[in-house]
């Protein structure tokens, strides 16, 4: 009997993020020659207004030359660029899967080769296009095949001045390379980040964005009005709708916002939580600096679950919030306390420049008594700890422990007995809400990303959200998911129709129904469902694994073998889709690897 695929759900509206810097991976086969249009590095900032208004830096320096300079020094001016300008030379092999990595420029282009020695089906190369993160934690690159966007499954990690690679990948035997460059990333390293195109999750219009780096615009909302140019943007138009400072200007000064909006502005890109939902026909990228974050995303956050050993890449917010510092100070802190964004301290400056930042609210007089001879705060009670979640990297404690050794949980006031987790949904200052969609949505994360006691709640509250917004896709195709996880597959068959009928772009419900089909013996109407998906999916490889089963088990082995074909073009070191490569040329074909 034949063994379909299912793939646990990625439910629409579940934000992904690998942790921090760089992260997603895709590796097909290399093209004959360059795609000029996708091979053109975005601008910089010209002065030229797209649809949404964001003008770029450089408009930005006319008036404030001097902040603009000194910005162009930080890490966020340098969170993305073309490949080219910032390459980092490997040479390496990776001990597990025993494959030898390179990349190094060569006739004016940025490349990335990899073969394993004595497999000849393991061997290539791909055009690298643009890289993420600054090189202070970490930096990956980005590529395309075939109009979908993929990031290189080999990461530089700074804090080891090394290569390894992608996070969570470093045991895998097989090389990565179909890790898609999701929205949630692209998000915080880049700047006029152009939506997916629809239906698909990553393939993205030519260029993917138009401005490197995170742009002035990130923190003070599209600059085209302000800066007397084309494209007014409507969100500052509409701005007394926001905020009314908003409306006296049009741009946004964060420390002019109230401060729910302020710190927002912040946790767009530094607050990751467990799960981050993004809200009915919403999404994270078109959030604009002084508008209400909440309407766009939702972060939830599992209560003293953290081991206070290591703490997440993207966890600053939610670190800062259980400070006592900030519990004491509440809305009168904020990042900027202690962070210039416009700006970062020297080597040679750092000691002294945070000193001073505690030395502001603790006193001259505290700080003269309290270890005068070892000037450097930070060193004691922000120490860098291991990353949680990604390999050979450390992560400034902004827990702000008073005495390290006993640094105070992440997360909080949870029995650590308990064996059933608190998702609660994540405020700074305490102020916690979130609708049933929402919560349902997150405990369905949990519940698909293998916690199997989360289940139980996810289905009740998956249930209950249902009966409140019974045409929401998500909620529809997230308990499909769970019911045919149980059995209940005719209960799960209507929840994916109902859910596709709304919305006929979501993969997930349609390969999921396509094994409910297939194993009832409707392999027509499987086999519709999975093209249709492997169409605006083709790495995801589980899906081309069932087309390329399907048709061989009726005796179509043309067809059967396109699709092992394409599956291998977007993950060429599958070892399941070589064996099954292999398999169709025996006599009798076999079907399966």
């Amino acid at each position: 009997m034949i063994r379909w695929e299912r793939p646990s759900l990625r439910a629409q509206g579940v934000q992904v993020r690998i942790a921090g810097l760089f992260f997603l991976v895709l590796l097909p086969l290399a093209r004959a020659g360059p795609n000029p249009a996708t091979s053109q590095p975005p601008s910089s900032g010209s002065g030229f207004a797209n649809r949404n208004g964001y003008i770029g830096n450089e408009a930005c320096a006319h008036c404030h030359a001097a902040i603009c300079e000194s910005y162009k020094q930080t890490s966020m001016a340098h969170a993305s660029g073309p490949a080219l300008d910032s390459l980092i030379p490997a040479d390496f092999t990776h001990k597990e899967s025993g494959v030898h990595y390179r990349i190094y420029a060569e006739g004016g282009r940025a490349w990335l080769s990899f073969d394993r020695p004595g497999d000849p089906e393991v061997q290539g190369k791909r055009e690298l296009l643009y890289f993420i993160g600054s090189g202070r934690r970490g930096r990956t690159y980005l590529f395309e095949t075939d109009g979908f966007l993929f990031e290189s499954p080999v990461n530089w990690y700074a804090n080891k001045q090394m290569w390894d690679t992608a996070p969570a990948y470093q045991s895998d035997r097989e090389i990565p390379l179909n890790l898609p460059a999701y929205t949630s990333c692209l998000h915080c390293h880049v700047s006029g980040m152009q939506p997916p195109v629809k239906g698909k999750e990553n393939r993205y219009p030519d260029p993917p964005f138009t401005h490197n780096g995170v742009s002035c615009e990130r923190c003070h909302g599209p600059g085209a009005t302000h800066a007397g140019g084309a494209g007014v943007n409507e969100a500052v138009a509409n701005a007394a709708a926001v905020n009314s400072t908003i409306a006296s200007s049009t741009i946004v000064n964060p420390a002019k916002l109230n401060p729910a909006r302020r710190d927002e502005i912040c946790m767009q890109c530094h607050l990751e939580g467990k799960v981050a939902i993004e809200r009915a026909g919403h999404h994270l990228y078109e959030y604009r600096a002084g508008e209400n974050l909440s309407d766009y995303i939702r972060y939830f956050v599992l209560n003293g679950a953290q081991d206070s050993s290591s703490i997440g890449v993207v966890s600053q917010v939610e670190a800062l919030d259980q400070s006592l510092c900030k519990k004491k100070s509440g809305d009168a802190m904020s990042c900027t306390n202690c962070h210039d964004p416009h700006r970062s301290p020297s080597a040679e400056e750092r000691v002294a420049y945070y000193r001073g930042k505690c030395v502001a609210c603790h006193g001259e007089s505290f700080a003269d008594e309290h270890h005068a001879d070892h000037p450097d705060c930070v060193a004691c009670h922000m120490p860098a700890l291991p990353s949680a979640d990604v390999a050979h990297t450390q992560v400034t404690d902004h827990r702000i422990p008073r005495r390290p050794q006993i640094s105070p949980q992440l997360l909080q006031d949870a029995s650590p007995q308990s064996r059933v987790p608190q998702l609660i949904p994540f405020q700074a200052g305490g102020k916690s809400d979130a609708d049933a969609r929402d919560a349902a949505l997150a405990w369905a994360s949990l519940a698909e990303g293998g916690m199997k006691e989360a289940e139980p709640e996810a289905r009740d509250r998956l249930s209950k959200a249902i009966k409140e917004s019974p045409d929401d896709p998500a909620l529809l195709s997230s308990l499909g998911y769970i019911e045919q996880k149980h059995g209940a597959t005719e209960h799960a068959r209507q929840l994916y129709q109902k859910a596709l009928s709304l919305n006929p772009s979501l993969i997930d419900a349609e390969t999921n129904l396509g094994v409910i089909e297939a194993q009832d013996g409707q392999v027509d109407d499987a086999l519709k469902l999975w093209r249709s998906a492997f169409q605006n999916a083709p790495d995801r490889s589980s899906i081309g694994l069932n087309l390329a089963r399907a048709y061989c088990a009726e005796g179509k082995l043309p067809e059967a073998r396109n699709y092992i074909l394409r599956v291998l073009e977007f993950n060429p070191d599958l070892s399941a889709a070589k064996q099954m490569r292999k398999g169709f040329n025996h006599v009798p074909p076999s079907c399966s690897p």
